[in-house]
């Protein structure tokens, strides 16, 4: 936890306020750009721009000419404030008052410092370029000395650091919820856009950029209101679905999905070892960190073939990894995917992660990637999973027998459920009615 001081304690709406170290760099990690704020003679100043953070400290890139950078060459550094918002969601309120947003804000304060070290000013350019795109510094030109001579980057040690952050619906006054205005939340989500190659470029587009642009229904529907197979935006015209094995991030109440990186392998298997987290699971507990990166290198070489989009999934509130979640089966031809391979730690059960992780993945299922049916597979002797899976509103199928093989030897029978489309809008109602906080979640 950071320690909260005169300049980072909250005056008003102080539930909102969070010094949570995860958190923070939770949002850090995931925002793309900064606000850089200084004084020259006396005025204020802010910059836009690039950022990364490693480990305590947020480095931010600039030039050796701007009038930050060459006041920060002082041995007692810059004073700077950084602040990062990302933007969740629009709150449309009953009355004109409670209109707001859904929103997580970080607000860092220091002295930054110059970086001089030439290694170091490759190791954070490094940092920052794989940042925008894993595997991109091996896929790119590094800085020749003249251009790093010409770049400049600060450091600011997190030290004096701040969260808020608002999550949930509409704060309408109860005298004006009978009022007849459409009232509820728009979410927002940063969406890349598809690649648009530079001139002469003739290689393809790289693993780690999405293929195709944001998700979205065709102008052209079929029955049902779905696309129509080989319209506009449907996969099987997307080479071979891009978009249905890209782990987009989400964000809900109660969890934040993200890609799966290896980088999370020592707080997944944290969260996670407990012998009953892998009772009925494919693999045996690992043993220890190196087992669970051997494990989390599996699903991201599975990634690569396009078998699996693993996510992680944080805790909105801490930003603690709790558990892991993918698609799998993958199959954008017949419109259907399956949900599994989840991992969630102990005491994370029964908290409402497992329930939204799934209505989130429903969601992207069947709104954005336009899924007509979504797979569950069990083991028989499951019954916990059988019962959150029919508690989702999927329909059990059937077993198929002897269908994988346990750690131990055995060879298990597996129940499958499905839900299609047409069962999806009332599986979703109630998705959200347990979900909201009277309801009880798991």
């Amino acid at each position: 936890m950071y320690a909260s001081t005169a300049r980072t304690t909250a005056s008003r709406t102080r539930d909102r306020m969070s010094y949570d170290r995860a958190a923070a760099h939770a949002v850090l990690d995931e925002a793309y750009h900064c606000v850089l704020g200084f004084v020259v003679d006396g005025e204020p100043r802010l910059l836009p721009t690039l950022h990364v953070r490693i480990g305590d400290t947020l480095y931010l890139h600039g030039s050796t000419g701007s009038r930050p950078l060459l006041a920060a060459r002082g041995d007692a550094g810059l004073p700077v404030c950084v602040t990062v918002t990302l933007l969740d969601g629009l709150v449309y309120a009953r009355s004109q008052f409670h209109h707001s947003a859904n929103y997580r804000s970080v607000v860092a304060h220091g002295s930054a410092r110059l970086v001089t070290g030439e290694d170091d000013k490759r190791a954070v350019l490094t940092a920052l370029v794989e940042k925008v795109g894993a595997g991109r510094a091996a896929d790119s030109r590094p800085p020749s000395r003249r251009e790093l001579a010409e770049t400049a980057v600060l450091a600011l040690p997190l030290h004096e650091v701040s969260m808020r952050s608002r999550t949930g619906g509409v704060g309408d006054e109860p005298a004006d919820l009978g009022l007849p205005h459409w009232a509820g939340v728009v979410p927002l989500r940063l969406t890349a856009g598809p690649p648009e190659p530079d001139a002469g470029v003739v290689a393809p587009v790289p693993t780690y950029l999405p293929a195709t642009g944001p998700p979205g229904r065709s102008a052209r529907s079929g029955p049902a209101g779905l696309p129509e197979p080989g319209s506009a935006g449907l996969p099987g015209s997307d080479s071979g679905g891009a978009r249905w094995r890209e782990p987009v991030p989400m964000r809900g109440a109660h969890v934040l999905l993200e890609p799966l990186a290896l980088a999370h392998a020592d707080e997944l298997f944290a969260a996670t070892a407990e012998p009953e987290v892998w009772a009925h699971l494919g693999r045996p507990l690992p043993a220890d960190p190196a087992a669970m990166r051997a494990i989390v290198a599996t699903a991201l070489a599975a990634r690569q073939r396009g078998e699996r989009v693993p996510w992680v999934q944080r805790c909105p509130r801490t930003g603690a990894v709790v558990g892991t979640t993918s698609f799998y089966e993958v199959d954008p031809e017949r419109r259907s995917v399956a949900i599994g391979y989840t991992w969630l730690g102990r005491p994370w059960w029964r908290s409402g992660v497992n329930t939204e992780t799934k209505l989130l993945l429903l969601g992207r299922a069947f709104d954005e990637l336009g899924a007509v049916r979504v797979v569950w597979h069990t083991d028989l002797r499951n019954t916990r999973s059988q019962a959150a899976i029919e508690r989702l509103g999927a329909a059990r199928e059937g077993v198929l027998r002897m269908h994988r093989q346990r750690p131990d030897g055995s060879w298990r029978d597996t129940v499958q459920y499905a839900m299609t489309i047409n069962e999806w809008p009332n599986a979703q109602a109630s998705l959200r009615k347990r979900l909201r906080p009277t309801a009880p979640v798991g």
